[in-house]
């Protein structure tokens, strides 16, 4: 600028005031003729710049015309208009006035990072601090919301901004910038002198933009083109894969006639490897699965990316992602044949490996023949030369019912997995293997229906309803040559849905899983009163209730009914004598189960009274009598222990109760008054449980809290903890809150953290300057140092009485429905038991009255046949007592005969064997003596019956409950005791 003159500064007049800003640039200087049209164009752009960043209050003229720009979103808007001008679908903008110093408005961008940006109207070209302090808020937002969406998405903040467009008008305070041009804004948030926090509709707003859609296509862009570096390729050789036993032909020129047999594990690829000496290895190839397959469906992308077995089967099929198929001719195989063992596992996995399929080529299910299963047999019957096979457990127990009495002449062979199957039975089912090769068939889209239903997490409520559906008996007729896809989810794979949910969710009757209540079968089976290892006890439990399962896992299952330390039984159902865990890692410190002894405790038959045995109804597997369908006892132990697990469409968490509690509502129930409301109680736990309010949640919600007190003004002490906060744990927060010699700048809270307590107490004491306490007294004690927890009542899941899931509101309307089952169950008892005494009472007076004949030399014995004798009891009209008849059974190989003991004298007709309780008797027994034994025997017996006539349903168990009560009175001493002895160890 040459020349400058004095302003000219006149009084102001009433009325609008303005600013003129008039200039005559110095061509020459410039080496110009002329203002060009760029120059001209981005002088006026200024002047739209100043129109839209002032606002409505000013009125900005170009050239003696308005500018008609009103605001900073008509601004905005001719951006939009640009931007628009060649595209079928408009960008939209989202625009917000914060407050009076912040405008921001965002739009998509084309795939790069794009801001427009003011501080206090100047045209910040490069951005800054303020288009950062806006940018983050909402890339964070979108980030989150995308990660959510697609759990897959695994978005950073650097993915969203590229698909951002940010607009904003700010106002800074003493702004400053990295040159003199203004370009780009320096100053600190902490200095803008002004907040711009974006509103909850704003960004609610951005959630349902355009924005949102095209980061969510970029990332499924992103993990397709990375799943496709892993694709295959029709080749004739590949190389790295282990264990892979490839076809010859596999993709040359006849690969469509090549099968690849997936089979579950190396035992299953060893029976293939024997048939496939049938049928030659030209056209078959055996790959072996490490177990199940991943639930690609609900899996996120890492996991597909590490997931070998998946880049096996892609690189062995020659897989593509992303391509459609409608035949088989770009693949190495022409069929993928799926061999796995007929139970609910091997169903499972061929459910996994067909939701792979369709989660990613789902066009190949539709081709015919693709994808097929190998059938072999779950159980063998023979009689004779002739054999019988059965591919599902419902189909082998309808025919074994049908039976009636013949079934004992058949012997039954259970295959529990292919690796049962000898190599001469594997070529056999190759030699024949149309019989055993079935097709799956896709009919219409249901198909595609069913197989989401069974495995996406988006159907759970589906789930549900599928499963509460479910028929038992049902199972595939293995006649037909073709599966549909509909029916195996429907009829087959349902069958290892039922069967995880029963594993996962205990029954309401004795609270108990099926794992758990095949050992309590198995100890009272065994009278287990002597202690033996856990290894080898779950290792006879294995072998007398048909446990199908690894022995390790029951092993667990030992330790864990054993147990009892805080926060896990409140009654042990198991003695532990040994290191069974302890509250120091939740039980996970558990000795091996080969040094660790059991056997049952104490209190366990008070609870399950062995009067009720023979009332239950017991299952049948494996050709022998197992575990009943549920135990009774005499009070609900799904309350007193509690229970939690996870299971296919529903999932449960029961807390523990106070036996005594539940006592005093039986007894109330008994008496016709109504129930209290019970709350939570674990056994040993010094800490508080109280109820909160929680209206967000259904069910009753309990706040859980441990034990701080204040020593001095610098020195905590914690003697409990919350309810499942493990003692080990907690000493590793703590000591990320105190010094640490390998972190030098970190910033401890406390100072030091000494414990002075064992495995079973928590004694936690530590120290911490006078002004972090006042900090921590602040907040309040609890709170800061994380000593509560919550449980809840919201999800009390259970198996009823009659097998069906059901949901319990509350621990009493659990107690009511127990109690009005167990009631019908001592009116079964008392008459159980006054049959059972009739019986010995008539045993005893025929005793009585065949020793008085011999006495008075009625009946001689001496050199007699057994013959003749059994003649001429059945003509004195002595009663019979034979040997009750079992039920008509298939014989398992190598089940040995058991003796029965139960003997009645209801019979068809007498066989001499039914007088053995009288010819058995020793010839010393036969005096005037026993009788007077017998009569006094005899005489109890009577008095027995007229009491137990005399006594209500509702007395037999308040009488179980009294002996209950006694018991768990010597439990209460016994924790006492124990008690005391560690407070003598804690305070010398």
């Amino acid at each position: 600028m040459g020349k400058k003159s004095e302003p000219q500064i006149t009084k102001c007049k009433q009325g609008e005031n303005w600013t003129r800003v008039t200039f005559k640039p110095d061509l020459a200087k410039f080496n110009m003729i002329h203002l060009e049209d760029d120059v001209v164009a981005l002088m006026r752009k200024r002047v739209v710049d100043m129109a839209g960043t002032l606002g409505k209050t000013v009125k900005v003229e170009l050239d003696g015309h308005r500018v008609p720009i009103k605001s900073f979103c008509d601004y905005v808007d001719l951006y939009m208009k640009s931007a628009n001008c060649d595209r079928p679908d408009n960008f939209k903008k989202i625009y917000e006035q914060v407050n009076d110093r912040w405008e921001v408005c965002v739009s998509q961008s084309e795939g790069q990072f794009q801001q427009v940006s003011f501080v206090n109207r100047i045209a910040t070209i490069r951005g800054g601090t303020h288009v950062d302090y806006v940018t983050n808020q909402i890339a964070t937002h979108v980030m989150a919301f995308v990660n959510k969406k697609n759990k897959n998405a695994n978005m950073k903040l650097h993915n969203v901004k590229s698909h951002l467009w940010v607009f904003v008008n700010a106002l800074i305070d003493n702004p400053a910038f990295d040159s003199q041009t203004k370009e780009t804004l320096t100053t600190r948030q902490g200095s803008f002198g002004s907040k711009c926090e974006l509103s909850s509709d704003f960004l609610k707003k951005v959630e349902k933009s355009s924005v949102i859609d095209n980061v969510l296509s970029w990332a499924d862009f992103k993990l397709s083109k990375e799943l496709k570096k892993t694709d295959g390729s029709k080749k004739s050789r590949i190389s790295g894969i282990p264990k892979l036993e490839d076809a010859n032909e596999a993709g040359g020129k006849d690969s469509h006639k090549c099968t690849l047999i997936l089979t579950e594990g190396d035992s299953a690829k060893a029976l293939a490897m024997s048939g496939i000496a049938v049928v030659g290895r030209d056209y078959y190839g055996v790959f072996p699965l490490r177990g199940k397959l991943l639930n690609v469906r609900e899996a996120n992308h890492k996991q597909i990316m590490d997931n070998a077995e998946i880049q096996n089967i892609k690189q062995i099929l020659g897989l593509q992602h992303g391509k459609q198929y409608d035949s088989t001719k770009g693949l190495r195989y022409g069929h993928l044949m799926i061999m796995t063992d007929q139970d609910h596992d091997g169903s499972h996995i061929k459910g996994l490996l067909i939701n792979f399929i369709h989660s990613f080529w789902p066009s190949l299910l539709k081709v015919p023949s693709f994808l097929v299963e190998f059938i072999t047999p779950i159980i063998k019957a023979t009689r004779g030369q002739t054999t019988k096979s059965f591919y599902t457990l419902p189909e082998y127990e309808e025919w074994r019912n049908n039976l009636g009495a013949s079934a004992s002449s058949w012997t039954i062979k259970y295959y529990k997995g292919l690796g049962t199957s000898t190599a001469k039975e594997g070529r056999k089912y190759f030699e024949d293997i149309t019989e055993h090769k079935k097709d799956f068939l896709w009919v219409d889209d249901q198909d595609g229906n069913h197989i989401e239903l069974a495995f996406s997490k988006k159907r759970i409520a589906d789930r549900k309803q599928w499963l509460t559906n479910f028929q038992p008996g049902t199972y595939i007729d293995q006649r037909d040559k073709h599966v549909k896809y509909s029916d195996f989810i429907n009829k087959e794979l349902i069958l290892f849905s039922m069967a995880d949910l029963q594993r996962s969710i205990p029954s309401m009757v004795d609270g108990l899983k099926p794992g758990q209540r095949k050992i309590l079968f198995c100890s009272f089976k065994r009278n287990f009163v002597k202690e033996a290892k856990v290894a080898q006890f779950s290792g006879y439990v294995s072998e007398h209730s048909a446990y199908h399962h690894g022995e390790q896992s029951l092993a667990g299952t030992i330790i864990g009914m054993a147990q009892n330390f805080v926060g896990s039984n409140n009654i042990n159902l198991m003695y532990p004598s040994g290191q069974f865990g302890t509250r120091a890692q939740g039980g996970k410190d558990a000795a091996s189960p080969r040094y660790i002894f059991t056997k049952l405790s104490h209190i366990t038959r008070s609870i399950f009274p062995k009067d009720d045995d023979i009332l239950l109804n017991y299952l049948n597997e494996d050709g022998q009598s197992i575990e009943p369908t549920w135990y009774m006892p005499i009070l609900p132990m799904v309350l007193v222990n509690g229970s939690e697990g996870i299971g296919t469409g529903w999932s449960t968490y029961i807390p523990n109760y106070n036996p005594r509690d539940i006592l005093a509502n039986l007894r109330r129930l008994l008496n016709g008054e109504s129930t209290v409301p019970m709350h939570p109680w674990y056994r040993g736990f010094k800490g508080s449980i109280e109820k909160t309010v929680n209206t967000k949640v259904a069910g009753s919600t309990y706040t859980v809290t441990g034990i701080i007190e204040v020593l001095d003004n610098t020195t905590l002490r914690i003697t409990e903890l919350p309810i499942r906060r493990w003692t080990q744990d907690y000493k590793d927060y703590l000591e990320s809150l105190a010094p640490d010699t390998k972190n030098k700048d970190k910033v401890p809270f406390i100072e030091d953290v000494t414990c002075q307590g064992d495995n079973e107490d928590v004694y936690i004491q530590f120290t911490l300057s006078e002004k972090n306490m006042n900090i921590a007294m602040e907040e309040g004690l609890v709170k800061k140092f994380k000593l509560t927890t919550t449980i809840g009542t919201s999800n009390m899941h259970l198996f009823d009485s009659d097998g069906k899931i059901r949901k319990y509101d509350t621990p009493e309307q659990i107690l009511e429905e127990f109690c009005h089952l167990r009631l019908e169950f001592y009116c079964k008892r008392k008459e159980a038991l006054l049959k059972s005494i009739k019986l010995d009472l008539k045993k005893l007076e025929n005793k009585v009255r065949f020793i008085r004949c011999v006495v008075d030399n009625e009946i001689i014995v001496n050199n007699r046949k057994r013959a003749d004798l059994f003649l001429e009891l059945r003509q004195k009209n002595f009663d019979p007592f034979p040997k009750k008849k079992k039920r008509a059974e298939p014989a398992a190989v190598g089940a040995l005969e058991e003796e029965e003991n139960e003997e009645s004298p209801e019979a068809a007709g007498a066989e001499p064997s039914d007088y053995e309780y009288l010819l058995s008797m020793s010839i010393g027994t036969l005096t005037l003596e026993k009788i007077q034994e017998l009569n006094a025997e005899k005489q109890k017996l009577v008095d027995d019956v007229e009491e137990l006539e005399n006594m209500s349903p509702k007395s037999l168990w308040l009488k179980d409950l009294d002996a209950f009560e006694k018991e768990l009175d010597v439990l209460d001493q016994m924790d006492l005791a124990e008690e005391l002895q560690r407070e003598k160890r804690i305070n010398a």
